[in-house]
């Protein structure tokens, strides 16, 4: 017996996935006049990209971030209806001798000491990322894009970053952009992100990194997004939800994450992801009382930072919400790697931390893509005749690569449609 249509189902495209890849790319069909439907399985738009309201903090799945110098956001979105509040233009490192501050000069010109030679960085590594920020704010991201793939470390070793400066500053920042503390990712990709850094603000919106994908679902046409509408598997005229209905469609775009997509769309090859687990520890009062995210040369953490200090609205009066996020532990029990990045917090914010409280864990398996060299930077999302897939995985490992992706399936799918493939 086949499963039962319903003509008023019946839609042009149909996007599986409400993350902000799925959501772009409805939102650009739709501007084109393409009819859409966007299934969801969960109960909320946003996919790896949400936040949750903890007994009356702000949790967001993961410690995430928004960049101001992001094209695609700033194209979709008033970034001032998002209340952004910033971080402070730098980073703090907690090292052996101290803690350091690296921050940008141009910004805050009175943290210019905290670049003399001999704290921070020596006048060979200071020239190098002179030289290397130059570059990166002055080249197009096309030149950057073509440049030969390696890894970071190999590419800050041939800028004439010393192995100190590389141990002391970057291993322990980049870890927590790239999820991975080899230095193993694309040099594309970390010239990619210097670039977006250099050029926009670190933020995050006022109600939770969830504040994003909802602004871009609010721009759609009411009944444009179904919750709770897992899709059990694509057919030649659609695709069969859970529910055991069919939903015609021309085409489908497959905009899920990694873990529904083999079983929709066997043929597309995932790479590994990223595993990080962020903690969220409450406090009586903040350790650091500045937004500042702060690693650790040690790298006994990715990084932390006092959420309620960057946005107050995280936490109730008289409270203060640490995020710590952290790579698996080999063979550790869950109590014990809490206890010990709790001390390892103790020491890099010089606080005691008996009063601390464990509010809530977030584990999350596939928080970013593995973008080893050579890394394509950008993938047709085309699987098949009235099949495309986007995402992440298909572009950059970041809220823009989502973006650019599902824009990128918006115009396949619109080409093909005016062609007949």
């Amino acid at each position: 017996m086949s499963p039962a249509q319903d003509a008023t189902d019946a839609t042009d495209v149909l996007v599986v996935g409400a993350g902000v890849a799925g959501l772009a790319c409805a939102r650009d069909l739709l501007a084109a006049g393409v009819g859409v439907r966007v299934l969801e399985a969960g109960d909320e738009v946003g996919g790896r990209m949400r936040a949750d309201r903890v007994e009356g903090f702000v949790v967001d799945r993961g410690f995430q971030v928004v960049n101001t110098s992001y094209p695609q956001l700033r194209r979709r979105l008033t970034l001032r209806d998002l209340r952004l509040r910033p971080f402070t233009p730098g980073v703090l490192v907690h090292s052996p001798s101290g803690r350091l501050r690296f921050s940008d000069p141009t910004r805050r010109p009175r943290t210019l000491p905290d670049l003399l030679p001999g704290r921070l960085a020596g006048p060979r590594d200071l020239a190098a990322l002179g030289l290397l920020s130059a570059r990166a704010l002055l080249s197009p991201p096309g030149r950057l894009k073509r440049r030969a793939d390696t890894t970071t470390r190999t590419a800050l070793a041939q800028a004439g970053f010393s192995e100190e400066f590389v141990e002391r500053f970057f291993r322990p920042f980049l870890s927590g952009v790239f999820l991975e503390d080899d230095l193993e990712t694309s040099s594309r990709m970390f010239h990619l992100v210097w670039r977006s850094m250099l050029r926009g603000t670190l933020c995050l919106p006022t109600e939770g990194v969830g504040a994003v994908p909802r602004a871009l679902a609010a721009a759609l046409p009411p009944d444009t997004v179904r919750l709770e509408s897992p899709v059990a598997e694509l057919t030649d005229d659609g695709a069969l939800t859970a529910r055991g209905r069919e939903i015609p469609a021309r085409a489908v775009v497959v905009a899920t994450g990694p873990g529904p997509l083999p079983g929709l769309l066997p043929e597309v090859a995932l790479p590994d992801y990223r595993t990080v687990t962020t903690y969220y520890h409450v406090a009586p009062r903040s350790p650091l009382g500045e937004p500042t995210l702060l690693v650790d040369t040690r790298r006994r953490f990715l990084n932390t930072c006092v959420v309620s200090d960057v946005v107050p609205e995280y936490a109730p009066p008289g409270h203060a919400l640490v995020a710590t996020s952290v790579l698996d532990g080999d063979g550790e029990s869950r109590e014990d790697r809490e206890r010990r990045v709790r001390a390892a917090l103790g020491e890099a914010y010089g606080t005691g931390t008996d009063d601390w409280t464990l509010l809530t864990v977030r584990h999350i398996e596939d928080a970013l893509p593995a973008m080893r060299p050579p890394q394509p930077l950008t993938r047709t999302t085309r699987v098949a005749p009235g099949r495309y897939v986007c995402g992440d995985h298909r572009a950059t490992g970041s809220v823009q690569g989502a973006l650019a992706s599902g824009a990128r399936a918006a115009r396949e799918v619109l080409s093909d449609m005016r062609t007949g493939g």
